[in-house]
């Protein structure tokens, strides 16, 4: 019946304490809780699920990766006599880039001059571009771009020398890290006959400007192999008939009295401190010795090279 309050439901029972107001908690429920996460994101989406699944394959598959040959990076030369040099030596040039207003002196105009006679490409640009470009260096108005330097492989560098005439010789460095000195031994390997140089892909010099610099246009004739893994290039080429020579201080055996020099001959170089790897000493058919004074503790990696060169071509022609 209406107004009948033992019916069930018919009476509101308040609770303790003062239910006015909601405290709030109405107006935090309405605000927002900020961008919806990407789906690859949440743990429970199966976008996320597919996204670890690809990951995990990659990570399981380091030898597909690494077979790729790695390619040199972009560089750059800048300052004028610093151009200008790299022009006359022969560095491979995309283009050479002048900031705007800048004032011609006699650098400047044989700069000009060599770009219109080999067709080498000039672009005009600001002096904050080209601050960018080449990340601050001072470059007093003009700078020149090279190309990536493309690599060759070890076993094809091989190959490719073992086809051709003459006795084959090829230079291997071993954590030579200052582009300087790798510049230098192309120079020597061009000198002496050699017909290539391998170097490692880690802890090693690479194909920059200053390494172009120091070969003096020897590196447009002499290829450069980079290797995943010097130790396995010297087992191969040691298969492939050649004489491993690991040059060592404390080798027992001249460089000018190396044995069987006039067939195929990898020699090996180390860093002018810390010398060869144990584990490419292992892979060394002889350990020779460049004879000094007492008083010299190592001889320069770029010089080492040049004299064991030598040796190596001088014992060819006896």
């Amino acid at each position: 019946m209406p107004g009948n309050s033992q019916r069930r439901g018919a009476v509101r029972h308040k609770g303790k304490g003062n239910t006015a107001g909601s405290g709030g908690r109405v107006r935090r429920g309405l605000e927002g809780k900020g961008p919806t996460p990407k789906a690859e994101d949440r743990t429970y989406h199966r976008a996320y699920k597919s996204k670890q699944a690809a990951v995990a394959r990659d990570s399981s598959r380091p030898q597909q990766r690494t077979q790729q040959q790695p390619r040199g990076g972009a560089d750059w030369v800048a300052g004028r006599n610093s151009v200008l040099e790299a022009l006359r030596v022969g560095i491979p040039v995309v283009a050479v880039y002048i900031a705007e207003g800048i004032d011609r002196d006699d650098r400047v105009r044989e700069v000009f001059k060599t770009c219109a006679e080999q067709s080498i490409p000039m672009l005009q640009t600001t002096k904050n571009e080209l601050d960018r470009l080449t990340d601050g260096a001072v470059h007093q108005g003009l700078a020149i771009k090279l190309p990536e330097y493309e690599y060759a492989h070890p076993n094809e560098l091989m190959d490719k020398v073992l086809q051709s005439p003459g006795a084959p010789l090829i230079v291997a460095l071993d954590q030579v890290t200052d582009p300087r000195n790798l510049g230098a031994i192309i120079r020597s390997a061009a000198a002496f006959g050699a017909q290539g140089v391998v170097i490692p892909e880690r802890r090693s010099a690479g194909m920059t400007a200053a390494a172009w610099k120091s070969s003096s246009g020897a590196a447009a004739r002499i290829p450069v192999a980079r290797a995943t893994n010097l130790n396995r290039v010297l087992q191969d080429y040691a298969k492939a008939g050649f004489l491993v020579i690991g040059l060592a201080g404390e080798g027992d055996t001249d460089i000018a009295d190396v044995p069987d020099a006039a067939g195929p001959v990898l020699l090996v170089v180390g860093s002018e401190g810390e010398g060869l790897g144990r584990l490419v000493r292992e892979h060394c058919d002889v350990l020779a010795s460049i004879p000094i004074a007492s008083e010299v503790e190592s001889l320069n990696a770029g010089v080492a090279t040049s004299i064991a060169l030598y040796e190596i071509s001088r014992a060819r022609k006896q």
